[in-house]
């Protein structure tokens, strides 16, 4: 049974799943796909061609499903399209996707919060398990992949790469890609040590740990050119899912990885 509130404005043409919560004065408009259990609280906007799965909030003056910000767009139908058991916070934006990048959609993976205010931007994809802390704004065709995390007030440029289990620091503006396994931070932004804590918490080895950092010893730290490194890696160390991720993120590179730094340590306590 769902618990719609009387001064809530929901279109009669909405798909509602079962035991749905929508406060007051929060609006959903007609073309809208809402999974059981959702939670829509009060002054929340859920625009047009949203479609959410199971157990999502969306949180007082979040706005899903926005026309995009981008002049390219020119009203054609696009969508924005969230996972399972999704938070997005207070005042929290998506946009739609727009045609004229070939995707035409927004997509938020399952088990992913946005905090409050982050912008999500037209045809950008973040994956599973991420956090966009407080203040992050990810600009258009922004792909942040499965278990990342970007601190608060975090930009990324436009057609960026933030590879899985990476973790940016607060403040950071990206303007390279992320390689997955990594810590990033300082300005300009710079390849600082991987992310051994997220990594632990998330049941990697120690083993498979000491590996992601050696491949990027030589990445950074060996004074090769980056396609040079890359083959080094992929000679030195045994077929494993780490090291695939890495190479094949690496060399799909478009904008080119983040620099080394000459201070970055990522010992193995």
């Amino acid at each position: 049974m769902n618990k719609i509130h009387p001064l809530a404005t929901v279109h009669p043409n909405a798909k509602l799943g079962d035991n749905i919560e929508i406060g007051p004065y929060a609006f959903v408009d007609e073309f809208v796909e809402i999974g059981d259990g959702c939670k829509i609280l009060p002054h929340a906007t859920v625009f047009n061609y949203v479609r959410m799965g199971k157990n999502c909030s969306v949180f007082p003056g979040a706005v899903i499903g926005a026309i995009p910000q981008d002049l390219k767009y020119e009203g054609e139908v696009t969508y924005v399209e969230i996972g399972d058991n999704v938070n997005i916070r207070e005042c929290a934006t998506i946009n739609r996707g727009t045609k004229a990048s070939g995707k035409g959609v927004t997509r938020i993976g399952s088990n992913t919060l946005l905090m409050s205010y982050t912008h999500v931007a037209h045809d950008c994809t973040v994956g599973e398990h991420c956090i966009l802390v407080s203040y992050v704004g990810i600009a258009g065709e922004t792909d942040v992949d499965d278990w990342a995390i970007l601190g608060g007030g975090t930009m990324a440029h436009q057609f960026s790469k933030i590879g899985k289990h990476a973790m940016v620091g607060g403040g950071s503006k990206i303007n390279k890609d992320i390689p997955p396994f990594v810590l990033c931070g300082r300005d300009p932004i710079s390849y600082v040590g991987i992310n051994i804590v997220g990594l632990r918490r998330r049941g990697f080895t120690s083993d498979q740990i000491r590996n992601i950092k050696d491949m990027y010893d030589i990445i950074y730290s060996s004074g090769n050119n980056v396609s040079d490194a890359c083959a080094k890696v992929e000679a030195g160390f045994p077929q494993s899912e780490e090291r695939d991720t890495i190479l094949e993120f690496i060399r799909n590179s478009k904008r080119g990885i983040v620099r080394g730094n000459s201070s970055a340590k990522g010992e193995i306590e």
